[in-house]
């Protein structure tokens, strides 16, 4: 409870648009770079990417107050316009699979926090493999609660992997944990088979 009294509004607000300001698709150019080669090969699909890529960085920009949330539904629609950008880059080296539950799809989140965690998942688990690799999206709605897997594949020991400091995985669990609370669970790490998990649990309702 004094917890609770302590924090204020405005600073939870501050910190939301703080933690929500370093969320920037690394992906830029090289979504310009495809949709460039396809202008004259193939002008509708330019377009598309280029469609899909403003509304990331919709997404991305909007809402600078930090106050706000979106349903799963939503952040699954732009994790797969993300994709479908990847996917022309990738071509059959990165094979996406989604397993969603409908009942799932009204649970609330921090605006664009799934996608960082499908970058993620590309950055680390598919671009190093000389073969690519597999991604796997589930959602569940069990008892009150939503659970959101991702399991990516992991390039071999003689792959070279990227760096990463781990700050699209610090971001998303800090935002779920001020949107949440101690309500929200968060983990991730490596797991036998050579795969990388990251599993979310949160409320069907947001704390008040």
């Amino acid at each position: 409870q004094s917890r609770e009294k302590a924090r204020t509004p405005a600073d939870e607000r501050a910190r939301l648009a703080e933690l929500q300001s370093r969320i920037r698709p690394h992906f830029l150019f090289n979504t310009l770079n495809t949709a460039i080669a396809l202008v004259q090969s193939d002008p509708a699909r330019a377009e598309g990417v280029l469609e899909d890529l403003a509304e990331l960085f919709r997404v991305a920009l909007a809402d600078n107050d930090g106050g706000g949330t979106a349903t799963l539904a939503s952040e699954v629609d732009l994790a797969q316009r993300y994709i479908a950008i990847e996917t022309l880059r990738f071509g059959e080296r990165l094979t996406v699979q989604w397993d969603l539950d409908a009942a799932a799809s009204r649970v609330r989140l921090p605006p664009l926090a799934l996608q960082p965690l499908l970058e993620n998942a590309v950055r680390h688990g598919i671009e190093p493999a000389e073969n690519g690799g597999t991604i796997r999206v589930r959602t569940r709605a069990a008892l009150g609660r939503a659970e959101i897997v991702i399991d990516n594949s992991l390039p071999g020991s003689g792959a070279r992997p990227n760096p990463g400091h781990g700050v699209a995985l610090a971001n998303v669990r800090a935002r779920l944990r001020l949107l949440h609370d101690i309500d929200a669970q968060f983990e991730s790490g490596p797991r036998d088979g050579g795969t990388w998990r990251v599993r979310i649990v949160v409320p069907m309702g947001e704390r008040k």
